[in-house]
């Protein structure tokens, strides 16, 4: 980090992300792309916005954060180099900002805590695995939702339709034909593994599929994204 960007800060371009958590990273990351090197970013929350670290760090960005007060944060955002982002950079941690509604200090531990856990430095457990894993937790804690984020998060990382199929066969071991004839088949979970068979045998190329999957079964999905949306 230079002080030069630190001098210019002032002058980046301003994202102010409170009060609109549903649209929060993605209308960043939008942002973060038409950002030249050379040139910063500056977002406003009411919380840390750790996960946008390592986020942005991934695209070429370097950071600094002001705390002006307990509900206000600038998290200034400098290019350093135009990357692209790795492989599993699809469904981000978009539900962290539901914890610093609830309480900042639960918030800025729960960022913490995921940074720990998904961004560890020389980790044992390749990323793909660690998405396998997550989603069969998910799986067998009837959280849905959050198996079928890791699903898109893991086949993003390369995972195979094959070892997508010997997982779900694990599924009906595991869980029991009941549960998943009557909770497992009906999901968005089953139906974006479904997506993915299809979408492969007609020769598609996984880019390909990962866009149409995402469309389908990314944050505008019910089934699937994390933020509440008052009709009111």
């Amino acid at each position: 980090m230079t002080e030069e960007w630190k001098r210019k800060k002032e002058s980046f371009d301003v994202l102010d992300g409170r009060g609109d958590a549903g649209n929060f990273l993605p209308d960043v990351l939008k942002r973060a792309e038409k950002v030249a090197v050379g040139e910063g970013l500056c977002v406003v929350q009411s919380f840390e916005p750790i996960p946008l670290y390592s986020t942005l760090d991934d695209l070429g960005f370097e950071h600094m954060t002001d705390k002006v007060s307990d509900n206000e944060y600038r998290a200034y955002f400098f290019r350093t180099a135009s990357k692209e982002p790795p492989a599993g950079k699809t469904l981000h941690p978009a539900a962290l900002a539901n914890y610093g509604k609830t309480d900042k200090a639960l918030g800025k531990i729960a960022g913490h805590f995921w940074q720990l856990t998904w961004k560890k430095e020389n980790p044992a457990i390749d990323i793909k695995t660690k998405y396998l894993l997550s989603l069969a937790n998910a799986v067998g804690a009837g959280r849905l939702r959050q198996a079928t984020r890791e699903l898109v998060k893991a086949y993003s990382a390369g995972v195979t339709v094959a070892e997508l199929d010997e997982l779900f066969s694990l599924f009906v071991w595991n869980q029991g034909f009941g549960t998943f004839a009557s909770e497992i088949s009906p999901s968005a979970l089953f139906a974006a593994y479904l997506f993915i068979k299809e979408e492969e045998k007609k020769g598609k190329s996984r880019g390909v599929v990962m866009e149409a999957l995402l469309e389908k079964f990314g944050e505008k999905n019910p089934e699937v994204g994390v933020f509440y949306e008052s009709e009111i």
